[in-house]
């Protein structure tokens, strides 16, 4: 029998709020993404319990017992409760009565196979007790195993359900999905006829979830897969991966950190800040990078220009786009021109130029000393005419 023994499990903490609700006569199971990840020897997150508890009961149960409830999502059966400084999602089982592709109606129910039929993947659908016993109501204990994304049930039902179960599949593959294997057919299948429904989403849950895939380790056979089933064209409009498996190959090779600005920069699409509703900061980022990327500046200005951090991901984006080795030397540019400081201030050319006048020679002056590498001090710069 297949038996659960991580740390978050036995911690004090999560013993704590699934004895509560025992004691309090009802059961208590972990569930999802904390199963998932120990029994493909990922690292757990967020601890998630389920019940058949409802909520009312639950902040009782929580308060008697001196945790803490917080009514996070009653409309969804959800209370969070923390103990020791730590938040549990604590969920009644439910069951889906409507659901229009972006949003359901659901109803308690009374046990987990209910349950699980309403979630999406198998991987997903694994319970364990607080002894570590698991509970695998609908099979998903052989997908874990095998690293295969699959739906529950038919496939077309339950996209049908959310829409956004279809960017998930391809994220949840590029994170868990096993690389020797092709995504599993039927859903693949699925996500190409009902494509058109991610158009229903709002632009912040598809930003929200294409950041999540494009942080995996390597997103790009996820994102190949979408791109052929007729799914990026509606995620991220004008978009291409030509790229993206050399970018996630040099920054392997370089040491870089998965980022997903710098694969969006990658990626490029029409409107990339509005269509995934980035950030200040992150739209910032994106088009600095692509543009650097896209530009013939030297390094040493990129360093300069952008900083350390973005003018390397320049760099390695650029040598993706023109399928080239990074060059090394690029790279000390980088750190050269991102601690050059451009000795000459306004004041320097005050007051024989102000306004526009001062602003272009400025401009000047710095283009030439960006051009000499550097090497210009403020008298050769001056003593310019």
């Amino acid at each position: 029998m297949t038996r659960l023994t991580g740390p978050w499990l036995t911690a004090p903490e999560t013993q704590r709020v699934c004895a509560m609700l025992e004691d309090g006569g009802h059961a208590a199971f972990v569930v999802g993404g904390c199963v998932r990840n120990e029994l493909m020897g990922e690292p757990v997150g967020d601890v998630d319990i389920a019940t058949d508890a409802h909520p009312d009961r639950v902040i009782a149960l929580s308060s008697a017992a001196g945790l803490r409830p917080v009514p996070t999502g009653l409309d969804h059966g959800t209370v969070t409760v923390i103990a020791d400084g730590t938040p549990f999602e604590v969920t009644t089982f439910r069951k889906d009565v409507q659901t229009d592709g972006r949003h359901a109606v659901v109803a308690f129910a009374t046990d987990i196979a209910s349950d699980a039929r309403r979630r999406d993947f198998t991987v997903n659908a694994l319970y364990a007790r607080r002894d570590g016993t698991l509970s695998d109501p609908l099979g998903g204990l052989d997908d874990v195993m095998a690293r295969r994304m699959r739906f529950i049930g038919d496939a077309e039902t339950r996209i049908r359900e959310d829409y956004l179960r279809i960017l998930r599949f391809f994220r949840f593959h590029a994170w868990y999905g096993n690389p020797d294997h092709g995504l599993d057919a039927d859903g693949l299948a699925a996500c190409a006829v009902l494509a058109d429904g991610i158009d229903t989403l709002s632009k912040e849950r598809i930003g929200a979830e294409m950041r999540k895939l494009l942080a995996a380790p390597d997103p790009a056979p996820a994102i190949a897969a979408m791109r052929h089933a007729g799914v990026l064209r509606h995620a991220l409009p004008g978009a291409s991966d030509a790229a993206l498996s050399l970018l996630v190959h040099l920054e392997s090779a370089n040491a870089m950190t998965p980022d997903p600005i710098r694969r969006l920069a990658c990626l490029g699409g029409e409107a990339v800040a509005t269509d995934l509703r980035l950030s200040r900061a992150e739209a910032r980022a994106y088009a600095d990078i692509r543009a650097a990327a896209l530009s013939t500046a030297p390094a040493q200005e990129l360093g300069y220009r952008l900083g350390p951090e973005k003018g390397r991901d320049a760099v390695v984006l650029r040598a993706a786009l023109l399928e080239q080795p990074v060059d090394v030397a690029q790279l000390a540019d980088i750190t050269h021109g991102a601690q050059a400081i451009f000795p000459v201030k306004a004041t320097d050319l005050m007051p024989d130029l102000s306004g526009p006048e001062l602003g272009a020679r400025l401009k000047s002056l710095e283009e030439a000393w960006i051009a000499s590498g550097f090497a210009l001090d403020r008298a050769a710069l001056l003593d310019r005419g």
